[in-house]
């Protein structure tokens, strides 16, 4: 028996014994692996036939993660590391012996690595266990990179939004996952008939690390084939927890990176055509600006961004969402100044982001407020994770005033996901003496051994006007093991609780949710891969009167197969009480009272990496004080790694009896990527609640960390009460990174 395959027996009895002994503790003896410093730099050509690679010491032996977690992957992969004094390279081979089967995934930056052949890197630079960056690539080359926060805590793919990029987002300041992170990097790939080859250039000044001349960083790979859904990593991770998990990784030893001292600045010119119908205006304004951002090193694990007369225009529009509730809806951060080491400013509880960035720059009207300029400082010194930000807004007349908004987070981790941070928060109405808002906040996490974790927030909020109870306490339990997962949570918000700098859903309430989810594993059954019963009950109640504004039971059955197709039939008890009428549509108001029964809520998709693909969810049953009837769907087609189109519809039959009304939201998006690096796409989108239809179409021609040449053009109609134009806007934008020190 060859060494590979004893180690990899050896893995596999190790888990067994772990699993029947229900332990805890990480299943493997962590890998590692030497740094090498090569002298030649290779051609990142995606063809590793440099002398160099073959110096370099191999990593294999990969181990599944899923579908039979612990035993040896299916095909081989071979992973070289070596370092010059600028760059880190990387080499994968992904061998496979049926290479007319890879599934290249299409050519777009941060595409859904889950829906392609990929390979993916961490690096836990600062070896804490916690945090890290990734970087990853499909067989079409692409660049995908993302910063981990607490091992990607709170993250998860969404479904539902409309075909290609519709991933690219960010879930709230809380999320575990930043994916709209760009760093400055590169990669290329070749196929060949033994399988398909990876070269990654990460340069020392895309990372955050220790100063020191020899360290020891947190490394894993993982590797995807995706017509059999499998997924296998270097360092093995329990199936219960995923890529993102940087305190399963490996360790790459012996590493000398340099002291990087970089100043790199990104200047933008932009020209535009903008008339605004809705406000009257006689014609096209047409105006040119200049601005742009830096980034300054001050250490080399903190960075000062500053930006000047900031514009976003190249940034894609969000998907158009129908809302049922009496809530606000929260839409994702996509704004690249706000992206990087966004997770050091998080803090979240009781169903609030303290810290939601897109209150900067966005009134609630959803108009734009130019962005006079701002800077932030972001990283760890001293043992800490700092987060600093300042940024003012030009008053915008009719709309808002000149604002300020101050955001200070310190948190220190102090090892096994157990932290401790307090952040300061405020908005300051520049031209008014009483228009300001504060928030304070401290917060904490305990994880005991790997399966448990232990999360608590409390924080206030200072308004001019509002002296009632204006706190949040938030406390949340988890336990997460190979065959269960349960989730508690307790929140109390205040009445008077009012983050302005945040997002927080409604005020005034407590509120009590727990979540059991077991996980059966059929072996050989209809393709079955895996089984998730669950029941979740949670309940809202009025802070002061105890009455239960929300509840719900929700009893139901992920049923996943090995091809990646997906069932959720769900059964949902609800009840929504009202203290206050409710105009859920135009001349439809609900009164006050307590509305509740059984409705059912059911989704399913097929293999969402096939070309084409297709998904659905359908609701049907108690709604308020009569009933609704739901539908959506969103079929995908995808040509190769150069065509991408998607279209969605989404129905609501409503009949209460207040009134009967309907929504209808359809929309199509079509991409077309000549490159990894070129590609046009466009939405169109249409909402009857909304009352028109708007269309968006981005030409792309990306360089570094997503900058380069963009042409946008947006329009937008009112279709019934507001029959005819609203908007038509195109904008060319052209920016550029430069390095002018060090780096």
């Amino acid at each position: 028996m060859s060494m590979s395959r004893r180690t990899a027996l050896l893995r596999t009895l190790t888990l067994g014994c772990a699993l029947a002994a229900g332990s805890s503790q990480p299943l493997f003896a962590q890998v590692s692996a030497p740094a090498v410093r090569i002298a030649d730099e290779p051609v990142i050509d995606g063809v590793l036939s440099e002398a160099a690679w073959s110096e370099l010491p191999l990593l294999s032996d990969f181990v599944q993660r899923i579908p039979r977690d612990g035993e040896p992957a299916t095909l081989p992969t071979e992973v070289r590391i070596g370092h010059d004094e600028s760059a880190l390279y990387i080499g994968v081979r992904a061998l496979d012996d049926q290479p007319s089967l890879i599934v290249p995934g299409e050519a777009l930056r941060d595409y859904d690595l889950a829906q392609s052949d990929a390979i993916m890197l961490i690096f836990d630079t600062y070896r804490d266990g916690v945090n890290g960056f990734v970087f990853g690539t499909n067989p079409a080359g692409i660049q995908y990179d993302g910063q981990v926060v607490d091992q990607g805590s709170g993250s998860g793919r969404r479904r539902g939004s409309l075909g290609s990029g519709g991933g690219r987002q960010m879930g709230g300041a809380g999320d575990g996952f930043n994916l709209n992170w760009d760093g400055s990097w590169e990669v290329a790939t070749s196929r060949d008939r033994s399988g398909w080859s990876v070269e990654f250039r990460i340069p020392f000044s895309t990372l955050r690390y220790r100063a020191g001349e020899q360290q020891d960083w947190g490394l894993n790979v993982l590797r995807r084939v995706r017509r059999v859904n499998e997924e296998s990593t270097w360092s093995p991770i329990p199936r219960e927890f995923d890529f993102n998990r940087v305190s399963e990784a490996g360790m790459l030893t012996g590493i000398e990176p340099p002291a990087v001292r970089a100043v790199q600045v990104i200047p933008y010119v932009l020209g535009s055509s903008v008339r605004n119908y809705a406000i009257g205006e006689p014609g096209f304004d047409e105006t040119g600006e200049i601005g742009g951002d830096a980034k300054v090193q001050i250490t080399q694990g903190l960075t000062l961004d500053l930006t000047y007369n900031t514009d976003f225009a190249q940034v894609e529009v969000d998907d158009i969402q129908t809302n049922l509730t009496r809530f606000s809806i929260q839409f994702p951060e996509k704004r690249p100044f706000f992206l990087e080491n966004s997770g050091m400013f998080s803090v979240s509880g009781g169903g609030a982001d303290l810290f939601f960035s897109r209150r900067i720059g966005i009134a609630r009207n959803a108009n734009r407020l130019p962005i006079q300029g701002g800077g932030r400082l972001s990283g760890k010194a001293a043992g800490l994770n700092v987060g600093l930000l300042h940024i003012r807004t030009e008053e915008l007349e009719g709309v808002q005033s000149a604002q300020a908004y101050s955001v200070v987070r310190l948190a220190r981790e102090l090892g096994n996901r157990t932290s401790i941070g307090g952040a300061f928060l405020q908005r300051d109405g520049l031209d008014l003496t009483d228009d300001y808002n504060r928030t304070y906040a401290v917060d904490g996490q305990l994880g005991i051994g790997s399966a448990w974790n232990f999360n608590a927030v409390a924080a206030r909020t200072e308004t001019p006007g509002l002296d009632g109870r204006d706190h949040m306490v938030s406390t949340s339990t988890r336990y997460s093991s190979r065959s269960l997962n349960v989730n508690a949570n307790v929140h109390e918000v205040g009445e008077d609780f009012n983050p302005e700098v945040g997002f927080l859903r409604r005020s005034g309430y407590r509120s009590f949710r727990v979540l059991t989810m077991t996980f059966i594993r059929p072996t050989d059954l209809f393709g079955l891969r895996e089984l998730r019963p669950h029941i979740n009950y949670n309940t809202i109640r009025d802070l002061e009167t105890g009455f239960e504004e929300t509840a719900e039971v929700h009893v139901d059955s992920h049923v996943e197969w090995d091809s990646g197709m997906f069932f959720s039939p769900a059964f949902n008890w609800k009840r929504e009480g009202l203290e206050l009428p409710f105009e859920i549509a135009d001349g439809v108001i609900v009164p006050p009272g307590t509305y509740d029964g059984w409705e059912m809520e059911w989704r399913f998709y097929t293999n969402p990496s096939a070309p084409i693909s297709f998904e659905t969810a359908f609701a049907n049953g108690a709604f308020l004080s009569g009933h609704r009837r739901g539908n959506s769907a969103v079929v995908s087609f995808r040509h190769g790694s150069a065509l991408s189109t998607a279209v969605r519809f989404e129905y609501n039959n409503v009949d209460l009896p207040e009134g009967h009304f309907t929504t209808r939201l359809a929309g199509l998006r079509v991409g077309y990527f000549f490159t990894p690096q070129i590609y046009l796409q466009s939405l169109v989108q249409y909402s009857d609640q909304a009352d028109n239809w708007s269309a968006n179409v981005r030409f792309g021609w990306l360089s570094l960390a997503g900058n380069g040449l963009f042409v946008v053009y947006n329009q937008a109609n009112g279709v019934d009460a507001l029959e005819g134009p609203l908007n038509k806007a195109l904008t060319i934008k052209f920016s550029r990174q430069f390095t002018v020190w060090g780096g």
